[in-house]
């Protein structure tokens, strides 16, 4: 098992076909003791116990620095340490450039990009007492591409400051033994892209997909594993494309 006497933090993990759930079962089965942080806590509870009674479920709001410190001291109380911090809460809106207002800018930014920077610096002491962890950030394809299909602009700029950030922490902590890495998912077939995604729509971007099929969460959960295990101990500040080709870069 992978992640034998390790434990994670996964935030945005109690949606039932969300990419954190599947990342927290994945991880349990590995043997991770797993904390499920959202801002749905009564979830986060339920997804936790159902995952088994050594795991935890928090209520978190990643764009609020003292719900994330609040969240980080349960977890650290519950478990002793913590190993991985899993940075995947996040929220799309699907507006073009001069429909965006200033409030749905702050929301978008907030718990895409500056909810990564609260949870990471309310675990990165943790680990840097221990001179070990390991964090993996959400961002996604359309950071890489200008755009995506659901996302608007601000969804893009809020991923695309993701990187920057993940990779500026990866510089700054591998000399605590602590590594930073993003995952870029193209579009995966969850809860945030359910009631948009027409069989036309899905056919007709498949067609763009070298591997002919949209993603699963399994698939986006499984590169999580491996940026958690000792696999990638000598990997940090890299960016893995999770997209079945629809980004190939030259």
């Amino acid at each position: 098992m992978l992640l034998q006497n390790k434990t994670a933090a996964i935030s945005g993990a109690a949606s039932a076909r969300g990419i954190g759930l599947a990342t927290a079962k994945l991880f349990a089965a590995n043997g991770a003791r797993v904390a499920i942080l959202d801002i749905d806590e009564a979830a986060a509870k339920t997804a936790a116990a159902e995952l088994g009674s050594q795991h935890v479920g928090l209520g978190c709001d990643v764009a609020n620095k003292a719900s994330c410190q609040a969240a980080a001291d349960k977890v650290v109380e519950a478990f002793g340490q913590i190993d991985i911090l899993v940075n995947n809460a996040g929220v799309t809106q699907p507006v073009k450039t001069l429909e965006i207002d200033e409030e749905s800018w702050d929301r978008i930014q907030d718990i895409n990009c500056k909810g990564v920077l609260f949870l990471s610096q309310v675990f990165i002491p943790h680990m840097q007492a221990r001179k070990r962890g390991s964090i993996a950030c959400m961002s996604s394809v359309s950071a890489q591409r200008g755009g995506g299909i659901f996302g608007g602009p601000h969804y893009s700029s809020a991923k695309a400051g993701v990187l920057g950030l993940a990779k500026a922490m990866a510089r700054e902590f591998g000399p605590d033994g602590i590594r930073v890495n993003c995952v870029t998912p193209g579009l995966i077939q969850t809860d945030i892209t359910g009631g948009k995604l027409t069989d036309e729509l899905r056919a007709e971007i498949t067609k763009g997909i070298p591997l002919n099929r949209l993603g699963d969460a399994s698939d986006v959960a499984g590169i999580y594993l491996f940026l958690a295990s000792d696999l990638s101990a000598y990997v940090t500040g890299a960016v893995i494309d999770v997209n079945g080709g629809m980004l190939i870069h030259g």
